[in-house]
């Protein structure tokens, strides 16, 4: 729902948000960072493959594979990341068996070759509006999270990246940092490039005040 109140209906925003995952009997969050499809936002898409773990590739099962996605696979691949793909819309009546095997192939064209073609390349039939495939979508990050043994440590000194910043009338500098290591505190003072400060709030993704916050 980020993109309904966004200029155009598209994400122009890099926003993070964390999700509860259930997967077996073990709860997880999964913080989810959404960068912009659209080609405008090269740049800030960049940026955003830099700090994830596993990238998410949203594909839409009615158009398959368009230039925007080219761009943000090189993107994956020159971060080193690895890469699941969410065929999305396949509620739709053009995700037909015939359009999804070509959308398949036009993966496969990208060095991105599905496990159904006897790749290694996860590929999750989703349809966001019917919430089909959603929790196979969050248990198969789960399952790679551990494979990749992507652990953090929640004590000492914070350090993490800082998403976007922006000046706000009444507040000043503000931040959306993404917390990576660490335990980062109402009060800590935080050093970025060249800029510092203290931080005088700390609000989470649903804009609730906090006095702490975790990987």
């Amino acid at each position: 729902n980020v993109a309904e109140g966004e200029a155009g209906g598209i994400t122009q925003a890099t926003s993070a948000f964390r999700v509860p995952v259930k997967a077996g009997d073990n709860e997880h969050m999964v913080t989810f960072i959404d960068t912009p499809g659209h080609e405008a936002f090269t740049e800030m898409r960049a940026r955003g493959a830099k700090v994830t773990d596993i990238v998410v590739l949203v594909v839409a099962a009615d158009d398959g594979v368009m230039p925007q996605t080219i761009e943000s696979i090189a993107h994956a691949k020159a971060a080193g990341v690895p890469i699941i793909v969410a065929l999305n819309k396949i509620d739709k009546a053009e995700a037909t068996d015939g359009n999804i095997q070509r959308i398949l192939g036009q993966l496969a064209e990208h060095e991105l070759n599905p496990v159904d073609w006897g790749g290694d390349i996860e590929v999750v039939r989703t349809s966001a509006i019917e919430e089909t495939g959603i929790q196979d979508l969050l248990e198969i990050l789960d399952y790679q999270a551990e494979l990749l043994e992507l652990k953090a440590d929640f004590g000492g000194p914070a350090q993490g990246t800082i998403i976007e910043a922006h000046l706000t009338e009444g507040h000043g500098p503000v931040a959306n940092i993404l917390v990576q290591q660490g335990l980062l505190n109402k009060g800590d003072y935080i050093v970025a490039g060249r800029g510092y400060g203290r931080l005088r709030s700390l609000t989470d993704d649903h804009c609730v005040q906090v006095d702490k916050a975790s990987p």
